[in-house]
């Protein structure tokens, strides 16, 4: 009984979070961006090879893979060159050639949003969408060499723009992936990835699944595609509103460890119903204000229990010594310490 009177004030509190903020968060809501990347009408029309090109909405990874292996390096370089914003984009093409294409595409572009991306040419930009508020994902380390691999999937009011700002810096995928990176050196490559459209501000968006939910779709694509190109199942780092998506792609992501931090939720019972062969991971400090959120799923509004709690089944990242929301990946703490001995596969 006092457990269902704890759940009716849970539901009642995020109820009246939600309606609250509807009427400013309805300005915010935002748009999934799905389906092939910008340019697929031109690629599927060129037949500069003499032969159909892979489909970038319908061909798997895989499919992918087997296409570019089967080209010289000069048509690869070539269909960067023509198409750079579908090569960019298309999981499953060779990392380098990825690189290579991104280069090209920032370099065409004329929107001061992503000016900053392509300043410095040795960045290792392995996507590059400019539609909408801008996804982008980059490379710390050497990706064909990796025996150890992460990806970090961020949360809400991350884009192109604020992928690699220069304050609040680890709560950005750039400053999370730099310090995993750092800690981990050579031998390891993380990825920040910023793939997904996420929620902007606190409202419904953040409150629903509907964005976590094409985002989960697109994860699981990009993971198929490292695995593609031969890279070790990485470790998956899912930061706030990421772990929703990490926690909806769960039963199909080529993932190792699964590692959620200041999750507001997962919409999942416990790990068993993430339907995962992966180590499941939880951190959450004291001081974070993802603990005030209310951990229900009513009528598709919150995202369920809360990871972090021993009844959850998650193996516990300390984080004792993080600060607020963001940070779990500050230098020095004992979260990032355990974060870089998971990815190493040290931690057990």
């Amino acid at each position: 009984m006092r457990r269902y009177a704890r759940t009716l004030v849970a539901v009642a509190l995020a109820t009246t979070v939600v309606a609250g903020t509807a009427g400013w968060a309805s300005g915010n809501a935002q748009q999934a961006l799905t389906g092939p990347p910008p340019g697929t009408a031109a690629w599927h029309a060129d037949h500069v090879l003499g032969r159909e090109l892979p489909d970038p909405g319908r061909g798997t990874p895989a499919e992918v893979a087997r296409f570019f292996r089967g080209l010289t390096a000069a048509q690869q370089q070539a269909l960067a060159v023509r198409h750079p914003l579908v090569v960019g984009n298309l999981d499953g093409a060779p990392v380098e050639l990825r690189y290579r294409a991104n280069a090209l595409s920032l370099q065409a572009s004329h929107d001061p949003r992503y000016a900053h991306l392509g300043q410095d040419r040795r960045r290792q930009i392995l996507a590059f969408d400019p539609r909408g508020r801008g996804q982008v994902a980059e490379v710390f380390g050497d990706l064909s060499t990796a025996r150890h691999v992460a990806v970090v999937v961020p949360g809400s009011d991350i884009d192109a723009g604020t992928f690699d700002r220069t304050n609040d810096v680890y709560g950005t995928p750039a400053g999370m992936a730099k310090a995993l990176y750092a800690r981990t050196g050579p031998g390891s490559a993380v990825v920040a990835w910023a793939g997904y459209t996420t929620p902007v501000g606190l409202g419904v968006d953040a409150a629903t699944g509907s964005l976590a939910e094409a985002g989960a779709g697109r994860l699981t694509r990009f993971t198929d595609g490292l695995a593609a190109d031969g890279v070790p199942a990485p470790a998956v780092f899912c930061h706030s509103y990421g772990s929703v998506v990490c926690g909806l792609a769960a039963s199909r992501l080529r993932a190792r460890d699964l590692v959620v931090l200041g999750s507001p939720g997962m919409r999942a019972d416990d790990v068993a119903d993430l339907r995962t062969g992966a180590r499941v991971w939880a951190a959450k400090d004291a001081t974070d204000w993802i603990d005030d959120v209310p951990n229900v799923e009513v009528a598709g509004l919150g995202h369920g229990p809360d990871p972090a709690a021993p009844e959850f089944g998650a193996r516990r990242v300390p984080a004792d010594d993080a600060r607020g929301h963001t940070g779990y990946f500050a230098p020095g703490t004992d979260s990032l310490r355990a974060f870089a001995a998971i990815t190493e596969e040290k931690a057990r």
